[in-house]
């Protein structure tokens, strides 16, 4: 997609508000993207790992105030995913503090929270944010919890290490509330189909090419199966992966 490419509007619903602080771009690419190395590239990406976990607490406090004849137990799963991202951006905001960034010192995007409540459904957005925002989460902070401890850093490595618990718990619940939307009713599968649709083709303009090419992560099955999964699902999702990274390192055709 074009560098001039606008978003399509019937995909996605208006941001959350932010205060002057943040500049909101809808588009990676319109974004302050440092490379590795670059010695701005750690303090850009806790400030924007702080900011979707902001909308993540959005995104399920969303959840509760759209649908409150949900299931008491999944409104305390939901309640308590919003204490969990609560705590996390609380994380981040004083990991980017001690490395001496501030709030609102890069642009930040919002198309999680834009396209997730596109969903009209409980189950539509558990589907979104959950099972595949929140579930690819997995594998990144697993390898980034690795990577840390490998380079000697234990604190910062048992950081994401608690998170990666939280969200472990978060995708869990919602594969349990989603298989039992499917079973009392069939047509769901078909109705998350749809969404999720939409959702791959609104990631797809806001990412573009130049957000996603090179940026692949080994599948954490580990993780994926205490989240939920089927041991099937979870090494299918690793085959995706291996074959994203095949292609993109010119070996192989996604």
């Amino acid at each position: 997609m074009p560098a001039s490419s606008a978003l399509d509007p019937a995909l996605f619903v208006a941001g959350p508000e932010r205060d002057p602080r943040f500049v909101v771009k809808e588009r990676w690419i319109e974004c302050e993207n440092y490379p590795d190395g670059h010695p701005l590239h750690q303090v850009q990406f806790v400030h924007r790992q702080m900011n979707e976990e902001v909308v993540g607490l959005e995104c399920s406090a969303r959840c509760l105030s759209d649908f409150p004849d949900a299931e008491w137990e999944l409104r305390m799963w939901l309640a308590r995913q919003c204490a969990d991202e609560a705590r996390h951006g609380h994380m981040f905001r004083r990991l980017l503090e001690s490395l001496g960034g501030h709030v609102g010192q890069f642009p930040v995007l919002d198309f999680q929270y834009r396209i997730i409540n596109k969903a009209e459904t409980l189950v539509g957005r558990l589907t979104i944010q959950n099972r595949t925002f929140e579930a690819g989460g997995l594998d990144a902070v697993s390898w980034v919890a690795d990577e840390v401890r490998a380079s000697g850093d234990a604190l910062l490595a048992d950081f994401f290490d608690s998170q990666l618990a939280d969200e472990i718990l978060h995708v869990r619940f919602a594969n349990e509330w989603v298989r039992r939307a499917i079973r009392d009713d069939p047509r769901a599968l078909l109705r998350m189909g749809s969404v999720m649709r939409q959702a791959a083709i609104a990631f797809g303009q806001v990412m573009g090419s130049e957000g996603t090419e090179g940026v692949s992560y080994p599948t954490d099955e580990q993780a994926r199966i205490e989240a939920g999964f089927t041991p099937e699902e979870a090494r299918f999702a690793r085959e995706i992966a291996t074959r994203a990274a095949r292609a993109q390192d010119g070996h192989g055709k996604p």
